[in-house]
């Protein structure tokens, strides 16, 4: 006799992470594999505004663009069997939280100075843009965001060791243990031809 999914093969998937932890790119894949509708919530605010995430930024400030972030996700997780990647600030508001808990979360973990190494170049990143020690940053909000970020996810899957195949293969691992994806579906037939991520 088999055994009940712990969650409804319905529930939504949901990526985590400090920003570069590559959360879009492999949620992006993993919908793709599954089979799901992908999508990303700043990418969904950027659609719906007409505006960047940076210029939502410069225009409203940070509160403003999180409010526009908290009303997003309210909207997308009323949907389900989807893969969902927020942005790395989402989890920090306490009324996103129950919000995002109602899907099956994962957490791209990353080590700041390998995300450092991925963002030193990327200026649409308004967090880091705007600082005078853009490193410092990424540093402080690893350590302010870590522990939140741990206690809101089911499971945490490091994603700056491996090429992405790797690390589809140790979620394909975690949707099997949660009994979300079954036995019988091959997620990560091509995982050996993935590029290492950047």
């Amino acid at each position: 006799m088999n055994s009940p999914p712990l969650w409804p093969n319905t529930s939504n998937i949901v990526l985590i992470g400090l920003m570069g932890a590559g959360k879009t790119t492999i949620g992006r894949k993993l919908a793709l594999r599954l089979g799901r509708e992908f999508v990303d919530t700043d990418h969904e605010i950027e659609a719906r505004s007409g505006a960047s995430v940076a210029t939502i930024f410069e225009l409203e400030g940070e509160e403003g663009f999180r409010r526009r972030e908290a009303k997003m996700l309210l909207q997308v997780m009323q949907l389900e069997k989807q893969v969902v990647t927020t942005g790395g600030g989402a989890p920090i508001r306490p009324e996103n939280r129950p919000v995002i808990a109602k899907g099956f979360v994962i957490y791209l973990e990353a080590d700041p100075r390998q995300l450092w190494q991925r963002l030193r170049m990327d200026q649409s990143r308004p967090l880091l843009s705007q600082s005078s020690d853009p490193k410092a940053t990424l540093e402080k909000l690893h350590a302010e965001r870590d522990p939140i970020y741990r206690q809101l996810a089911n499971c945490i899957v490091t994603s700056t060791r491996g090429s992405m195949g790797q690390v589809l293969a140790q979620i394909e691992q975690e949707l099997r243990r949660a009994r979300l994806v079954g036995l019988e579906q091959t997620m990560i037939a091509d995982s050996g031809r993935d590029s290492a991520l950047d």
